[in-house]
């Protein structure tokens, strides 16, 4: 059976069995019998986590110590700068969409009551930082950010660590002493990284039951608030990430790959089903590089873009978070300036990056963009607030579409690049 039937089943069963017991049992009862399920899903989650980190440090040096110097330079910047491109629109496009939706929440402090302790908490002990810190925090020892669950250090070496191997083979003669010691390095990486793919196979096999007790612990906690007070927001996030997937993707692939979008994007689902599922950018990592190898992208893009996208490419993010300042300005009476909305647009844009690809990550982000909109501390930890009492739904809808971004812009300059093995690659055939 393919992997998407596997995880449809399982998401479908999964979501209908949660929504009986948020509808049918009292929550004293769904409180004792999720922890009976909550470790089958979490689990799921741990595997791939366990998987992504060496996945991400091996990739990325196999994949920068692949390509000649000159050529990854260009590739790697056209990798940033698809998305940068699509985290700016992505951004513009939710404040836009947040306009036309012009969200409202009557009954807002009753609502956010049972979530004010952990916005308390999250805005007690949050930092937004510097400029500086942040670029300090780029370089790190590798093997301590990998401890940590850092990604940003990792990536920061292991590119440099593959460049710099690069530069060795380039300039050393290829018969000499130093050379084959380099390479036999580089295949040592290269088989690390084909034995962390096998372990991702045996993951696979757990899918349907880890999808299935994921679903079941967010539907029957939340299932129900999709048709509560926080019905528009929920509508608005989802028509935006709807509008991204279905029409804003396939109209950039149409325009710079010339072929049929949507026999892309159906390739791309495995990816995009298991990030809606898992909420977690990078736990969909491995899922990920197997699409792109059916669509034929070459490894050596695939191991830099994607490790890269899952940590600074948040397309859904950016769609998402204008949602609740517009919100805010709502319920508070705030007019927002053009200039306002146009700082508002770089600063999600600019939080976005380095989110981690983590469940639940966008929730941190909303506090950083709401203290730079210079909002009280009371009316910030109110939406925050009401950003966790709705966070675990939406947040299945933003992962899915940080995903396809990821994939779509992999995509995309692989093409521009001559880097898809066969013409028009897997997509084509």
């Amino acid at each position: 059976m393919p992997l998407v039937a596997k995880i449809i089943i399982g998401f479908v069963a999964g979501t209908a069995t949660g929504l009986c017991l948020s509808e049918f049992c009292t929550p004293e009862t769904v409180k004792r019998i999720l922890p009976y399920v909550l470790p089958f899903g979490a689990v799921l989650v741990a595997m791939l986590k366990a998987v992504v980190y060496p996945i991400i440090l091996f990739s990325l040096i196999a994949g920068a110590a692949a390509l000649p110097l000159r050529r990854s330079g260009r590739v790697g910047g056209a990798v940033l700068l698809w998305y940068t491109a699509t985290s700016l629109f992505a951004t513009m496009f939710g404040v836009a969409l947040a306009y036309v939706f012009n969200p409202s929440m009557s009954g807002a402090e009753t609502v956010a009551a049972g979530h004010l302790a952990g916005a308390k908490a999250m805005v007690g002990g949050a930092s937004s930082g510097t400029v500086a810190e942040f670029i300090m925090g780029l370089f790190q020892n590798p093997f301590a950010a990998l401890s940590n669950g850092q990604f940003l250090p990792v990536i920061v070496f292991a590119i440099a660590f593959g460049l710099a191997a690069r530069s060795l083979l380039d300039s050393l003669p290829a018969d000499s002493e130093h050379a084959r010691s380099v390479d036999a390095l580089l295949k040592v990486v290269d088989g690390a990284q084909r034995i962390s793919f096998k372990l991702i196979d045996w993951v696979v096999c757990y899918f349907p039951i880890g999808v299935f007790a994921l679903s079941v612990s967010n539907f029957a906690v939340n299932g129900t608030l999709l048709f509560g007070p926080y019905m528009r927001i929920t509508c608005c996030v989802m028509a935006g990430v709807s509008a991204m997937i279905f029409l804003v993707y396939p109209m950039v692939l149409a325009a710079f790959c010339r072929e049929n979008p949507y026999k892309v994007l159906l390739k791309m689902r495995d990816a995009v089903l298991t990030a809606f599922v898992t909420r977690s950018s990078a736990a969909t990592l491995p899922v990920s590089f197997r699409v792109m190898d059916g669509l034929g992208v070459d490894r050596s893009l695939s191991s830099f873009s994607l490790p890269m996208g899952a940590t600074v490419n948040m397309d859904g993010v950016c769609v998402h978070l204008p949602v609740f300042v517009i919100l805010a300005a709502n319920m508070f009476g705030h007019d927002l300036s053009f200039v306002q909305i146009a700082t508002l647009c770089l600063s999600i844009m600019f939080a976005s990056i380095g989110a981690g690809g983590i469940p639940g990550g966008s929730v941190f982000l909303l506090f950083m963009v709401l203290e730079n909109m210079d909002l009280p501390a009371d009316e910030v930890m109110l939406v925050v607030a009401l950003a966790l009492g709705v966070n675990p739904i939406l947040d299945m809808f933003e992962t899915c579409c940080n995903v396809a971004g990821d994939n779509v812009c992999t995509y995309i300059v692989a093409r521009k690049n001559g880097l898809v093995r066969s013409p028009g690659g897997a997509a084509g055939s």
